[in-house]
Formats: C-alpha cells, sequence, structure tokens
C-alpha cells in the first residue's frame, strides 16, 4: 500500500469515528431502572448503557450524574465514567460546569472533572444560571460569578436562581416577594405574597393570603399583564399556563394563553404544564384515577391508563401501571405506543 492510499485510509477512517462520536452526542437517551440498577435506553427503546449503577439522571450537557457506592461521579453517552464517583453531592451540568461537594466543601467543575472554581465557604450551592451561582452562607442567601467573588452579598432569607436576568428574592423571611437584576438591585419591589421565575417572558404572583389571594402573570417591568384572578397560576410553558379554579381540594385545572385568554377550560382534577406540545391530565381521585395526555388544542391524545407519570421529554414520556411497588414503569412516545417496558 503506498503513502497516499494509507493517508486516504487514515482519513476515512477519522472521518468515520468523528461521525459516531458526533451522532453518538446528539442521541438522545433516558434513564431506566431494573432490579433496582439504573442503566440508559435510547429513542427506539434499545439499551445503551447497561443498568449497573444505584441512581441515574437525565443526561445534561452531555453527561449524566450517576451513583455508585454511596457516591456521584458522570458518564458521557459511551457509559464510560469519565468523572468518577467520588462526590457526596453532583448536579446536572449547566453552562459548561457542575457544583459539587466532597469532603464538605463546594466545588465547580468542567467536564474533564478538574476543579475550576472553589467556591466561598458556605452550608449550600447551586448551579450557574445566567452566569452567577447561587450560595446560601448560614441563613442568608447572595450569589457569585465565575470568577469565584460574591457579587451580590447573601443577604436575603430567600432566593432563587436567575432566570431571564432576574431573580426573585424575598428580603425578610414573613416580607414580601421582589425581583433583582444581576447587579442586585431591586428592579421589582418587594410587593408580592409569592411568586415564581420568569419563564416566556412572565412571571405568575400572588396578591393575598394563600387561601383567598388570587394570581396574576406580570412582565419584567414589573406590570400586570394579566390580573390577578386565578385562584393559582403556573409559569408559562409552550405558550400556555396551567391554572386552577377553586381551592386545592375541590378545583378544577385549566389552561390560558398570554393574554389570559382561557383556551383550555377548567375541568380536570390534576394537571401539568405542556411540555413538547403535550400536557398530562387527570380526571377523578388522585388516588384511583388515572393521567392521559392532551394537545394544545385540548384534545384527549392519549387515554387516561396511567397512575405515575412524568412530562414528555425530547419526545419520550415516564409512566407508570400500577403501584410503586407492584407496579411497572414504562416509556411511551407521543402516540401512546410502547417504546421501553419494564420486565
Amino acid at each position: 500500500m503506498n503513502a497516499v492510499k494509507a493517508k486516504k485510509l487514515v482519513l476515512v477512517a477519522a472521518a468515520g469515528f468523528f461521525m459516531y462520536s458526533s451522532a453518538l452526542a446528539q442521541e438522545v437517551l433516558y434513564p431506566f431502572s431494573s432490579k433496582g440498577k439504573y442503566g440508559f435506553i435510547n429513542k427506539a427503546g434499545k439499551v445503551v448503557v447497561q443498568p449497573v449503577y444505584n441512581y441515574a439522571d437525565h443526561f445534561s450537557e452531555d453527561m449524566a450524574v450517576v451513583k455508585k457506592a454511596g457516591k456521584k461521579g458522570y458518564i458521557d453517552k459511551s457509559g464510560k465514567l469519565v468523572i468518577d464517583a467520588i462526590y457526596e453531592e453532583a448536579n446536572g451540568f449547566k453552562e459548561g460546569l457542575s457544583c459539587v461537594k466532597k469532603d464538605g466543601r463546594w466545588f465547580y467543575i468542567d467536564k474533564t472533572g478538574k476543579t475550576i472554581i472553589e467556591a466561598p465557604k458556605c452550608d449550600f450551592a447551586y448551579n450557574f444560571s445566567d452566569e452567577l451561582a447561587r450560595l446560601q452562607i448560614g441563613m442568608k442567601l447572595g450569589y457569585m460569578d465565575k470568577s469565584g467573588k460574591i457579587v451580590i452579598e447573601p443577604k436575603y432569607d430567600a432566593a432563587y436562581d436567575f432566570n431571564d436576568d432576574l431573580a426573585r428574592v424575598k428580603p425578610q423571611m414573613k416580607g414580601k416577594w421582589g425581583f433583582i437584576d444581576k447587579k442586585g438591585n431591586l428592579v421589582i419591589p418587594a410587593q408580592f405574597d409569592d411568586c415564581f421565575d420568569f419563564s416566556e417572558g412572565l412571571a405568575n404572583v400572588r396578591k393575598g393570603e394563600e387561601s383567598t389571594g388570587k394570581w396574576g402573570f406580570i412582565d419584567k417591568s414589573g406590570k400586570f399583564v394579566i390580573e390577578p384572578k386565578f385562584d393559582r397560576a403556573w409559569g408559562f410553558s409552550n405558550g400556555l399556563a396551567l391554572v386552577r379554579a377553586g381551592d386545592f381540594k375541590t378545583g378544577k385545572f385549566g389552561y390560558i394563553d398570554k393574554t389570559g385568554k382561557t383556551v383550555i377550560e377548567p375541568q380536570y382534577d390534576g394537571a401539568f404544564n405542556f411540555k413538547d406540545g403535550l400536557a398530562s391530565v387527570l380526571q377523578g381521585d388522585v388516588k384511583s384515577g388515572k393521567w392521559g395526555y392532551i394537545d394544545k388544542t385540548g384534545k384527549q391524545v392519549i387515554n387516561r391508563q396511567f397512575d405515575y407519570h412524568v412530562d414528555f421529554r425530547y419526545g419520550l414520556a415516564g409512566v407508570r401501571m400500577g403501584g410503586l411497588k407492584s407496579g411497572r414503569s414504562a416509556y411511551i412516545d407521543k402516540k401512546g405506543n410502547y417504546i421501553w417496558q419494564e420486565e
């Protein structure tokens, strides 16, 4: 074989390996359990990572947290343990870093396992979100940047991650909720009795007591774009928001659009947000009723037949038929076909 042919063969082999690696990275994998151990299947239901772990989470940025011998580490999509299971706590990767805890200290590692940031001494640390990470020092919460510098002093009794460049905070535990920007300025005054993160440009907030107050939606200026009139409201997802008419025990669930218009009448005894264009809904008692899935027009596309469920994620949803001890788990596609079932 001459040098030119050999070089061509090497290039072809390298190209083939690159295409395989690229396809593997793009493949969506789903955790499953079998006989108390966790592994992963692909979208066709084929087992691609054997169930050998005590716990496994969904992949995030092509890495998944797994638990082995009481410690947590990370695997890639080939199933290789690329970061040893040496951590007491570990989170999914976000913005290229993951927050982990080892020997009582919190660190931020990259995808090789290298420590990039050592968090200041704190009780809890959280993943970066919008370039800032939340820290709890004693009973107060603040934020750190990616240089490891605390940029918003821990002074809040309650605080959550940044989303859409704003974070919800409660300066005093018995006080109200407001929103700060990434410089720590209170840009939406603390005036809400409860609130959640911004999602799709709006945040669901409550005015009044938990049992009698009403929920509405504000924009990033703090202005109500949907007046507080709902007994309960959740954040927007897939362009619709879940709302409840009535109290916790007897109320019914439906969906509104971003103008506040009801697009699916409150009629369900249980419901969750839309994900991947479908939402899980329940009619009947929570203990004895069954869950199914509707589309954004309210059409029942997968009949109510499941005792437990999770949202759709990249085309598949985890479901369970029967109780937690005696039932069996499965993954279904958007047509309700079983892709994988527990043996």
